[in-house]
């Protein structure tokens, strides 16, 4: 076996795995949540496009840094489904179609709806604070960005897909993926660019928690296990785990 196709079984194997078989069992029922995001993009995209329809998706699901954070906080769920205004509706609806898809098969549909929407929220409030930090700071940003249109899925997509790597431990792709939000802020800090690299963030924040979380549960269940003396010697789970 060659070093790529070593290299390419060791970094996107379990991921393929992982989905194929997800795919091969259930089809399209193994990603409802997807397959709901698409359907709510193109939908809201065919209504901003009728007459006073613009009105009602703007009223419901457009995000400035100028709005009251009140009404940011309430139109951030649903602005995640809006296209960008700078964007065709063909990019939004395929990136959601494939890493939502993949990341709901490997996280489930609870965990990619808590990635998307908290990497969601990650980059409207630092939109926020970079306005209040000002240009002249290293994480702050012009003014005139508290008037930019702030919707899309591409800061849940930049999570999920940094969550995913995380999950089938395909290291090197995440890890490009982080660089590539890097070099992206450093050709064109614009707010788009910054707002992907607090997705980041907040998506390695995740990670970490569960992470952490998943350490103690199991220092708890090998603690009970030596607890209980020899139990654990004849092969058998402890009892309530």
């Amino acid at each position: 076996m060659s070093k790529a196709a070593s290299f390419a079984r060791r970094e996107w194997g379990p991921l393929y795995r992982t989905v194929r078989a997800a795919v091969a069992a259930r089809g399209w029922r193994a990603v409802p949540l997807t397959l709901t995001s698409v359907s709510l993009i193109a939908l809201l995209q065919l209504v901003q496009n009728q007459g006073r329809g613009h009105g009602f998706v703007q009223d419901v699901g457009f995000v400035r840094a100028q709005d009251p954070l009140w009404l940011a906080l309430l139109r951030t769920p649903l602005s995640l489904f809006v296209p960008a205004l700078d964007l065709p509706v063909w990019g939004s609806l395929a990136q959601v179609l494939l890493v939502f898809g993949i990341a709901e098969i490997v996280l489930g549909w609870p965990g990619t709806l808590v990635v998307a929407y908290v990497c969601t929220l990650a980059g409207t409030l630092y939109a926020r604070l970079g306005i209040t930090l000002g240009p002249g700071d290293v994480l702050g940003l012009p003014a005139s960005d508290a008037q930019v249109v702030d919707t899309g899925p591409s800061a849940a997509v930049v999570g999920l897909t940094v969550c995913v790597c995380v999950s089938t431990r395909a290291w090197f792709t995440g890890a490009s993926v982080i660089v590539a939000m890097v070099v992206e802020v450093i050709a064109g800090p614009d707010l788009a660019s910054r707002e992907h690299l607090a997705a980041v963030g907040a998506a390695i924040a995740l990670c970490s928690l569960v992470a952490l979380r998943r350490r103690r549960r199991a220092s708890v269940v090998g603690g009970g296990g030596e607890s209980k003396g020899g139990a654990g010697r004849s092969g058998a789970p402890p009892v309530g785990t």
